[in-house]
């Protein structure tokens, strides 16, 4: 038996078992249990179930508040700043999401931040949530750990720094970028590594600047930033916009959450919300971005290339075929899952082997 599936809510009942287990009270458990499930049934798997054991190590050894007070404390029409009292992540930009979409309805716009936070999964999971009011969402984040150094640097002052935007369709699927500023999130690496699997070049290099392949030795080196010095560039912008404006952690404030569990990481975290219908007809904007999708989509192909992909298309399609057949987890993550569960005497995560 090489690979397990597991339905969504098999996967939202576990976890939500798990970190009630823990300590954290019901809702907030079933609330990180949906979250958590929903990165995996979207394909983000370096970021779903995968994080659970790490969460439970960091919330055993008392480096999060499993009863914050989370609450706003600068706010204006237009914005607000979320003080997450060392919480889950999820349960901050929920609640930062929310607030969000809320204010946009009144002013067209809005843009939350949040510090004290917390590893909140992949990042389109929150500018997701804004498609089902009709809106736009863009989200942006310092990444948990730092990966990249300065440009022509070897010291790791920087992270992935996330950023997602997602924008509504009519018929089409919906316009979801989720990207992080390095060529991959080290949510991939850990995904790789989980798997027994090598990186492909062009991920990692060492400390030589020669290509860095396992995965398990990615302490060795440090990720590459998308388009070179740009995404250098664009990993700080993104740091300052979410990290320094919020009074959050930036360069070496920045807490590696993979090895010191005990530290409050302050993770600072920012979701803007449009609400197309400021602008005109919504129904005539999701048209005309139909028409769009469409027309990129049908553009002529080079050799060799089947089909041209939009940024969520595939997404999309995974998210349909695990709604239908489930979650692929490697046995080893299964395992893993079982042992917590056994430490923590919770009933096991029920896999159906392939």
């Amino acid at each position: 038996m090489s690979e397990f599936r597991v339905s969504f809510s098999q996967l939202q009942a576990f976890i939500g078992r798990a970190m009630t287990s823990l300590g954290i009270p019901e809702q907030d458990a079933n609330t990180i249990g949906t979250l958590m499930a929903e990165a995996d049934m979207q394909g983000s798997d370096g970021h779903g179930v995968i994080r659970l054991a790490p969460y439970a190590k960091r919330i055993l050894a008392g480096g999060l508040n499993l009863h914050p007070n989370i609450q706003v404390v600068q706010e204006r029409t237009a914005m607000a700043l979320i003080d997450g009292d060392n919480g889950m992540g999820h349960l901050v930009m929920k609640r930062a999401t929310e607030l969000a979409i809320q204010k946009a309805r009144t002013a067209g716009i809005a843009w939350v931040g949040s510090r004290l936070s917390n590893h909140a999964g992949p990042a389109s999971l929150y500018a997701r949530m804004a498609l089902q009011h009709d809106m736009i969402g863009l989200y942006f984040a310092v990444g948990n750990a730092n990966h990249l150094p300065p440009w022509g640097g070897l010291d790791m002052l920087l992270s992935t720094n996330p950023i997602a935007a997602a924008i509504p369709t009519l018929k089409e699927a919906p316009v979801v970028l989720d990207m992080a500023t390095t060529v991959a999130a080290y949510g991939k690496v850990k995904a790789k590594a989980q798997r027994g699997e090598m990186m492909p070049e062009g991920w990692m290099i060492d400390r030589q600047g020669q290509p860095l392949l396992d995965p398990t030795k990615s302490d060795e080196g440090f990720l590459l930033p998308i388009g070179g010095y740009k995404g250098y560039g664009l990993s700080l912008i993104v740091g300052i916009l979410a990290g320094t404006l919020n009074g959050a952690a930036m360069g070496s404030q920045v807490i590696d959450f993979n090895k010191d569990f005990t530290t409050t990481t302050n993770t600072g975290q920012a979701i803007a919300v449009i609400d197309p219908a400021a602008f005109g007809d919504i129904d005539e904007f999701k048209q005309n971005v139909d028409r769009l999708v469409q027309e990129l989509r049908g553009a002529n192909r080079m050799p060799g290339v089947d089909r041209i992909w939009l940024p969520g298309e595939q997404s999309h399609q995974k998210r349909l075929d695990h709604e239908k057949n489930g979650v692929m987890l490697a046995p080893s993550l299964v395992k893993q899952l079982n042992d917590l569960a056994t430490q923590l005497k919770i009933s096991p995560l029920t896999a159906n082997s392939l």
